[in-house]
């Protein structure tokens, strides 16, 4: 029996971007603006993607937003296995937890496999240095990561805090220490937009 033919480089391509279409179907915890319904993970990278430009120039000159932004774009791909895990579900730090690391970086490294060897190195190696968080650049991608949920779930009313009874000292701890690492003067304004909400619904 003959040897099932080799795919192409443009074959290896049009596969990861046919499984890529599968983060549309993702949905995440954060409504969109006006409530109607929940953010899928697709429109929180592409959102991302956008902060990641307008925010450049509040970004530490060592950040290379352009960088920023391939890591914006591949980083929830890793969703299309493991799904969205809220970071204010049960335990609080879901994402920081080992279980879900690994099923995540096995997700990643399955999806990148997909492409061509150069281009799966190159996403894998993207996607990683955004998780470790330990450049400027990804410090200041996992700060926007970290703004966007926010401010949306303001728009929204309250989106996921109401759902999952957020205090104002979880959003601190699980977000807002994030974000200054990377921006600080984005929280202090985040922070100065936000703290009322938390006041008025008795969570501070």
């Amino acid at each position: 029996m003959p040897d099932a033919p080799v795919p192409s480089r443009l074959d290896q391509q049009l596969a990861f971007l046919n499984e890529a279409e599968k983060l549309k179907s993702v949905v995440r915890a954060t409504p969109i603006h006006n409530g109607e319904r929940f953010e899928n993970s697709a429109e929180h990278s592409w959102s991302l993607a956008l902060w990641a430009m307008v925010m450049a120039d509040q970004a530490d000159p060592a950040v290379d937003p352009v960088r920023a932004i391939r890591m914006l774009v591949l980083h929830d791909l890793v969703e299309i296995d493991v799904g969205d895990v809220p970071i204010h579900s049960q335990g609080g730090h879901a994402h920081d937890c080992a279980e879900v690391r690994s099923l995540e970086e096995a997700a990643a490294k399955r999806i990148f496999a997909l492409l061509p060897p150069d281009q799966a190195e190159d996403f894998l190696a993207t996607w990683l240095e955004f998780e470790a968080a330990t450049t400027p650049t990804a410090v200041y991608a996992k700060s926007l990561d970290r703004s966007q949920p926010v401010l949306l779930n303001l728009q929204a009313g309250g989106g996921s805090w109401r759902e999952y009874k957020v205090t104002w000292s979880q959003l601190e701890t699980r977000v807002g220490e994030k974000i200054a690492r990377g921006l600080p003067q984005l929280w202090h304004t985040i922070k100065a937009r936000v703290l009322p909400w938390f006041e008025r619904n008795g969570r501070v």
